[in-house]
């Protein structure tokens, strides 16, 4: 068996006894194939697991950086109280159309707000709005602009807010500091930004699952010094 089929396996054996059955995320999931989408979604236990840590921390406002068919965000919102708000920023219309369905769907359209075109302009335009701070921030969108986009959730940040970055690990090609692969590039200059950051603790997972071999950093935001 190679590892990759024991991930799975062992994915699902959690997922079996850990997870109850879920016809809105399965539905999700679906519509992502059917509509030529690749697999790029968190798995099960990684949503759960976001929701988990929503829940804990009390979020109130929750921002998204990548929506893609919105299964993350769905996993993200249920963990809102009443009156709360997830604001999901995605570049492509066709994702965001579809997230938008599963949205509806789901009924939470509500507690969820897409907003469209490239990330950094949307984060431009709430920082110059003064948006309210967020509580959380998960960042999984293009990895070749990790670095643009650190300081500008840091900004829509306020002291406790928690930063989960997906997909740092990259199937542990990260190590190599001869890489041509704007991916690699980018989260590699994006985890230098990190280190001694003035305004940032922060730390790495490495992961496991169906989704291969990857990874989260996490980063709580500090008080001004």
């Amino acid at each position: 068996m190679s590892s990759q089929d024991k991930f799975d396996d062992v994915d699902a054996y959690l997922a079996e006894r850990l997870l109850p059955e879920d016809e809105t995320l399965n539905t999700t999931l679906s519509r992502q194939t059917e509509a030529g989408l690749p697999p790029m979604a968190v798995s099960a236990l990684q949503g759960a697991f976001l929701n988990i840590i929503a829940q804990s921390l009390g979020a109130k406002r929750i921002l998204e950086l990548g929506t893609f068919a919105g299964y993350s965000t769905i996993w993200l919102a249920r963990a809102l109280p009443e009156g709360g708000k997830l604001i999901t920023l995605e570049l492509q219309d066709v994702n965001a159309d579809l997230a938008q369905r599963n949205f509806d769907d789901a009924g939470l359209s509500d507690r969820i707000e897409i907003r469209r075109g490239p990330a950094e302009k949307s984060m431009n335009i709430m920082i110059n709005d003064g948006v309210a701070p967020f509580d959380l921030i998960f960042m999984d969108s293009d990895k070749i602009n990790y670095p643009i986009y650190l300081e500008q959730v840091i900004m829509l940040s306020r002291p406790g807010t928690l930063i989960i970055a997906d997909n740092v690990v990259r199937d542990g090609r990260i190590t190599d500091d001869q890489s041509k692969d704007p991916s690699i590039r980018g989260v590699r200059t994006f985890l230098d930004q990190l280190k001694n950051h003035p305004r940032l603790t922060s730390t790495a997972i490495q992961t496991v699952g169906d989704k291969g071999y990857d990874g989260f950093a996490m980063m709580l935001v500090n008080a001004e010094t």
